[in-house]
């Protein structure tokens, strides 16, 4: 095999049966490999996308409770001046008090299940991603100059389209 780029009609790509004789076969094969580079490009939006949505579902914790005492509240709760308000916003009752949860248990566990079938949906776009780049680098290894013009031209024509709809998200 050639370690050069050549310039020929005819080449081998991935398969056996992806045999190009000739000048019609090449350019449907560079534009072939130009489609498969944007879908390449437009994957890693999507895997984007969906990281961003699955983002929004993983629950948030609560944040602390804080509290800085007032001078006067350092003293046993019955000997504070301000009278009832200060029990509600004395430390042994702030811990005492109920939390407010937005969320209920059945939001948390549907809020869970889409995050993880969003998951599942990116894992599987990344397989989709890897699969296709190795098949590119592969296409390139041909070591064809018009291969590797397509996939450069697919790679360029695909982040044009793709990466302004990442402004839409």
């Amino acid at each position: 095999m050639n370690m050069h780029f050549e310039g020929s009609s005819s080449v081998t790509l991935l398969f056996n049966f992806w045999d190009v004789r000739g000048p019609a076969g090449m350019v449907l094969s560079v534009f072939v490999v130009l489609l498969l580079t944007v879908i390449y490009e437009l994957l890693k939006v999507w895997k984007i996308t969906v990281g961003e949505q699955k983002q929004s579902f993983i629950p948030q914790p609560s944040a602390p409770v804080s509290f800085s005492p007032e001078p006067s509240c350092f003293a046993p709760v019955m000997k504070c001046q301000e009278g009832s308000s200060s029990l509600t916003s004395s430390p042994s009752e702030i811990s005492l008090a109920a939390t407010e949860n937005t969320a209920t248990t059945a939001d948390t566990a549907t809020a869970a299940k889409k995050s993880w079938l969003l998951h599942c949906l990116q894992t599987a776009i990344h397989i989709l991603q890897v699969t296709l780049g190795y098949m590119l680098m592969l296409c390139v290894m041909s070591y064809n100059v018009w291969i590797f013009l397509g996939v450069i031209m697919g790679s360029v024509l695909g982040y044009f389209l793709a990466f302004p709809l990442l402004k839409h998200i």
